[in-house]
């Protein structure tokens, strides 16, 4: 019995083996979710689990387990996994990479004749993106308990078609039951730019941003451009700009990793000469601290009413979505840190600003993330881009750390 140590070039090579699958033009992926292309990733997935010797199951939602057996048979397993679906002009590696590095970590135990006391899984979640159907993090979601089984089985994407039927159409509608995990991590890039700035190699993930999601109407009437004097215009969308000021505001004064973006606005009649009497416009604010992202959202309602009230327009903002932060179990986050000083990468503390299965996994096992970076800090897009060398740097942090977890037989 040998060290186990990770291979790059085969971390690598199988990355790009399933980059082929749903492959563009640009050299992204579409791989969207309960698709062709999906159920081709997920078998040549299942093929490479197999081929190592791993028990592959599927659940209801069609989430994937490929195991392998610990000397403690009933033991929880300690799991490692991501997703495979993609955006539908996606990269390469978002998702895909912490499934690869979860299947390369078995390779590398299998390779050094290492059995661990506990099971080791890996997991592809089902619909991570939501980019064909809602919620998103959905498999990750119902394993969870966060979502009805039955009740997501019956959501329909835009063409009408139910994920019930179509995890019938891909062969993935299975029958494993939800199981006790004994922990869980999530390699993944960053996807931003805070590790390349800083050329840091190792994201030690201390927690998910929280995250509010407002849809917000401002509306006055419509008015003629030339006979409306300024001082008694209701001009929606200049009230719509000031408060897009005010988040961009709020997100820098406010500590915990605070953000905020406005990225979706409508204009009615949108017209170059009329004044418009109807903006729609979302709002995204984000914190790691749930009592301050409480206090962004008690800001952003008080500006906005003081801008409404200043423009003479009327005004409704209406929460659509609420994920409070995430804090993974300091244990977990301690071994990760352990396993980069341990093997000499750089390495720093970093919060998620995006969700992912980790968030809800968080909720029902002990749970820890793995950043590495991504070039330009650019993710959901075809340009998408990491380093071979910072890739094998993650899964090899993340193999010690599991098996700090699971315990050498």
């Amino acid at each position: 019995m040998s060290t186990p140590r990770i291979d790059a070039e085969r971390l690598w090579s199988s990355l790009m083996e399933l980059a082929k699958i749903g492959a563009t033009p640009k050299g992204g992926v579409r791989r969207v979710t309960l698709t062709p292309a999906d159920r081709e990733g997920r078998e040549r997935f299942a093929l490479w689990c197999r081929e190592a010797g791993l028990e592959v199951r599927v659940d209801a939602i069609g989430n994937m387990f490929a195991r392998r057996a610990g000397r403690e048979a009933t033991a929880p397993p300690v799991v490692m996994g991501s997703h495979l679906d993609t955006q539908p002009n996606g990269g390469r590696f978002d998702g895909a990479y912490g499934v690869m590095a979860g299947l390369e970590v078995m390779r590398a135990l299998n390779d050094a004749g290492t059995r661990t006391r506990a099971p080791l899984e890996v997991a592809c979640w089902t619909n991570e993106e939501g980019s064909r159907f809602v919620p998103t993090m959905m498999g990750s979601g119902v394993f969870a308990g966060v979502y009805e089984l039955e009740k997501i089985l019956h959501n329909r994407d835009a063409e009408g078609v139910s994920v019930g039927d179509a995890l019938q159409s891909i062969g993935y509608r299975g029958e494993a039951r939800p199981h006790e995990l004994a922990a869980y991590f999530e390699a993944h890039i960053e996807q931003g730019p805070v590790l390349e700035d800083t050329a840091t190699t190792i994201g030690v993930v201390q927690g998910a941003l929280g995250q509010r999601w407002f849809d917000v109407a401002l509306t006055g009437p419509d008015a003629h451009a030339g006979p409306t004097p300024m001082h008694l215009r209701k001009d929606a969308l200049l009230a719509a700009a000031q408060l897009t000021l005010e988040v961009n505001r709020i997100a820098n004064v406010f500590p915990d990793s605070a953000r905020g973006t406005v990225g979706h606005m409508q204009v009615k009649p949108n017209s170059r000469n009329v004044i418009p009497g109807e903006v729609r416009m979302t709002v995204d604010l984000r914190n790691a601290r749930d009592a301050t992202l409480l206090s962004m959202k008690n800001e952003l309602e008080r500006t906005a009413k003081a801008i409404a009230l200043q423009r003479r327009v009327d005004l409704e903002v209406k929460e659509v979505v609420y994920f409070p932060p995430s804090e993974f179990a300091a244990e977990l986050v301690g071994r990760v840190r352990a396993a980069a000083q341990q093997l000499g990468y750089s390495h720093r503390d970093i919060v998620s600003g995006a969700a992912h299965d980790a968030v809800y996994l968080a909720r029902v096992a002990p749970t820890a993330m793995v950043f590495v970076p991504c070039e330009g800090g650019i993710s959901h897009n075809e340009i998408e881009n990491a380093r071979a060398e910072d890739l094998a740097a993650g899964c090899s942090v993340m193999l010690e750390a599991v098996l700090a977890t699971a315990g050498a037989a």
